[in-house]
């Protein structure tokens, strides 16, 4: 199935080279662009989009105003948002990740990186380079002002079982490498992340991740 990209960027050169790059890809689509964040969600209105490349700095709404909007829009629940800056610095990470972002890279990353990235947030699953690390992510989400949606009562809808599960995600692992962990198959995992996803009203790794620690499940060591 061809994943379809909407890239959001103010400058029309990069644009067009990021168009070049995706379109490269056989499964990979560009659908429509903007130059604003306020056109990223009339595009959505009227295209089929599965993955935004999102650029953080735009005109009259930035990247992560956008990214909120999507994101807290059940009609785009389909929709997942690559965030895609020159500005890799922790505050940008952390805001990209609160916004609901499944996944944040610096404009320096290899095309083939990008392509792959795109990929892995259009089937659902978290990404972050190299830059912004677990323990990057893990200070900042454990400063901000509690969040009266992801508290420890939260996690009394999952088993115990899920709640490992969550903890490993908040680590960073893989499917395949739960699947190691806890002795079970790569589909038994991937069905307990789910399920946990699903329990905690999460749109994908990311956010499980965020309220991971929001919640206090995980902690910084």
């Amino acid at each position: 199935m061809t994943i379809r990209v909407l890239l959001a960027d103010d400058q029309k050169l990069l644009r067009a080279g990021f168009r070049v790059l995706v379109e490269s890809a056989p499964d990979l689509t560009v659908v429509a662009e903007a130059a604003t964040g306020r056109e990223v969600l009339d595009r959505l209105r009227d295209t089929g989009v599965d993955v935004v490349l999102m650029d953080i700095r735009m005109p009259e709404l930035d990247g992560l105003a956008a990214t909120r909007r999507i994101t807290a829009d059940p009609a785009l629940a389909g929709v997942r948002v690559l965030v895609l800056t020159t500005f890799e610095v922790d505050e940008y990470v952390f805001e990209a990740l609160r916004a609901g972002a499944s996944g944040f890279l610096g404009k320096g990353v290899e095309p083939a990186e990008l392509l792959d990235a795109i990929r892995t947030v259009a089937a659902g699953d978290a990404l972050l380079s190299p830059k912004a690390t677990r323990g990057l992510i893990a200070r900042f989400l454990a400063q901000p002002e509690p969040d009266p949606q992801a508290t420890p009562d939260q996690l009394r809808v999952l088993t115990e079982r899920e709640r490992e599960v969550v903890t490993l995600v908040a680590a960073g692992l893989s499917n395949e490498r739960i699947a190691e962990r806890l002795v079970v198959s790569p589909l038994t995992a991937k069905t307990h992340v789910n399920r946990a996803m699903a329990k905690l009203g999460a749109r994908d790794r990311a956010q499980l991740v965020v309220i991971a620690y929001q919640s206090g499940l995980v902690r910084v060591r």
